[in-house]
């Protein structure tokens, strides 16, 4: 468990190094609302809305087959002959994923996911189906995105990731208000003001990335085969369907609790200000890669992963401000009035989000760097598990609808941190 004295942990360098994947995280997240803005404004208004989020949660739960790929780049990826077995890897999932999605949208299958599991009507059931049949080129590109950002990130040039995840969001928030100025919303300009910016994105990834892809070596004697990549990432990528079925079964529930479609609409314009900020503390992950432990009981970066959980928590308060609240919440996502006080008390619980997603984090890089995804996967059973459980309690106990996502994500995401790091000491114990 030594480290390079180059690769020494310091606040410093971690920072340097985490304060850009923040900032990605952050504006990659972003640009769902900012989107969700366009289609809510469409004829069909909230209802819209609810439907356009369903079809992008069933469209990111099959792209969740590729969820470990970037770990699985930055633990395999750094020699010349690893890189390049991941990008087959890379190329080969994201194919699987492509027709996987295809066949989600044909019919009996289409019914089947959007009318009997969702509950939606037949034509909000059309809308969910649109958007994720159309959103293939995005899905497609996010995919390819994993090649350039793996190089950047082994380089620890994560600003340079940084710059062209900031264009894309620079992209869609121009899009976001000129779209609605000039009558192009709904559902279907949604995903034209998604799919183009993610394309500029990769473009702007792999210039950026050329000269550490040149300049790999084949310097590890024993490069990881493509066979022993599939073999780290199969369990990261179950892992990560079973994290994409979270925000499916959130919806499945809500579908049964009273006033539904207003209910998921107060659930999915919150969780679109909070998940921003979660998935940035999750990033502490590539922090623990980059930075491991030197000793065993090293806590560092334990130390500095609650400090910048708990800061990025400190950002959800500025949606307590009234002010702020009606603009956001009624004015860009068009939520009625009424629901404002609800939205804004679904805000405040998610203020623990960050911090409990950057544990996780933590915990989750640890488990990598020790090469344990079983560790990984453990969790992410258990997020959906104790998920599943929280729902079914405050669905019987008849918790309002708008609360019970909230309170299922987060007691799952703390079980998630509780497992995995039972698997790590259980990996120590058997060393």
């Amino acid at each position: 468990m030594q480290a390079n004295q180059a690769d020494t942990f310091t606040p410093w360098r971690a920072t340097k190094f985490y304060f850009p994947q923040v900032l990605q995280a952050f504006s990659q997240s972003l640009t769902y609302p900012l989107v969700g803005s366009i289609v809510a404004h469409g004829a069909d208004g909230v209802a819209g809305y609810t439907a356009f989020a369903q079809g992008q949660i069933v469209m990111f739960m099959v792209g969740a087959l590729g969820c470990g790929l970037i770990t699985t780049g930055m633990v395999h990826g750094r020699d010349k002959e690893g890189f390049r077995q991941f990008c087959r890897l890379n190329s080969w999932i994201a194919v699987v994923m492509f027709f996987l999605q295809l066949l989600v949208c044909a019919p009996p299958l289409d019914v089947l996911v959007f009318q009997k599991i969702l509950g939606l009507q037949p034509e909000l059931a059309r809308v969910a189906r649109n958007t994720m049949l159309f959103g293939q080129v995005m899905q497609f590109a996010f995919f390819m995105r994993n090649v350039p950002f793996v190089a950047l990130f082994n380089a620890k040039n994560s600003a340079a990731a940084n710059v062209a995840t900031l264009c894309r969001i620079a992209l869609t928030a121009a899009l976001s208000p000129l779209f609605r100025r000039i009558g192009w919303v709904g559902p279907s300009w949604g995903v034209v003001a998604m799919t183009g910016p993610v394309l500029l994105e990769m473009a702007l990834g792999f210039w950026m990335a050329r000269p550490y892809i040149r300049a790999l070596q084949n310097d590890n004697p024993a490069p990881s085969s493509l066979t022993t990549q599939l073999a780290f990432t199969l369990p990261l990528s179950i892992g990560g369907i079973l994290l994409a079925m979270a925000p499916f079964m959130v919806g499945v529930f809500i579908g049964h609790a009273a006033d539904p479609v207003r209910m998921f609409a107060i659930h999915a314009v919150s969780i679109g200000v909070a998940n921003p900020l979660g998935f940035a503390a999750l990033r502490m992950q590539s922090v623990v890669i980059a930075y491991p432990p030197r000793f065993k009981g090293d806590r560092a970066v334990l130390g500095y992963a609650l400090i910048a959980g708990a800061a990025l928590g400190t950002c959800l308060l500025v949606c307590q401000i009234p002010a702020v609240g009606r603009w956001y919440f009624c004015g860009v996502q068009n939520l009625p009035e009424t629901d404002l006080p609800l939205a804004r008390r679904v805000i405040a619980l998610y203020l623990l989000l960050p911090l409990l997603q950057s544990m996780r984090g933590y915990f989750e890089g640890v488990a990598a760097w020790l090469r344990c995804p079983n560790a990984i996967l453990s969790g992410q059973a258990t997020n959906l598990g104790a998920l599943v459980l929280m729902l079914e309690l405050v669905l019987r106990l008849h918790v309002p609808g708008y609360l019970m996502g909230v309170s299922a994500i987060l007691f799952a995401i703390f079980m998630t941190c509780v497992v995995v790091r039972i698997g790590i000491a259980c990996r120590h114990v058997g060393k």
